[in-house]
């Protein structure tokens, strides 16, 4: 079992930045990838970011490819998403998730996961 607490949302102004936080908890936090997804009212749960369990390789989705950026502090047991430049379609909840059992982009594949941050953008 795995635990996840996200943290860091909030209301942010267009073209401002953010910085969202995930601690996990229970199994070791280095034996799987972590991802964020997000989900606007109304909205089907969209992929934005992924990453491995060394923090090598990263994903993310067309939307938001070139401004957020994932990472890990694996001795924190903590998952980071950098999110820039941000405009009225990133606004959402925002959910951390952990261990994917198959496609990164699916959510379906994905096994833990968090209650999720709002994030607000304003204009």
């Amino acid at each position: 079992q795995v635990q996840l607490v996200e943290s860091g949302g909030g209301l942010v102004p267009a073209g401002g930045s953010l910085r969202l936080s995930c601690a996990a908890s229970g199994r070791a936090f280095s034996e799987y990838p972590m991802g964020w997804f997000r989900q606007a009212p109304g909205k089907e749960r969209e992929f934005v970011a992924a990453i491995t369990q060394s923090g090598s390789s990263t994903f993310y989705g067309d939307t938001v490819k070139g401004r957020f950026t994932i990472s890990r502090d694996n001795a924190k047991n903590t998952v980071y998403l950098q999110m820039n430049s941000l405009n009225l379609e990133d606004a959402g909840v925002y959910y951390c998730a952990a261990d994917p059992g198959g496609s990164f982009s699916n959510p379906n594949a994905w096994a833990f996961w968090g209650q999720g941050t709002q994030v607000t953008v304003s204009s």
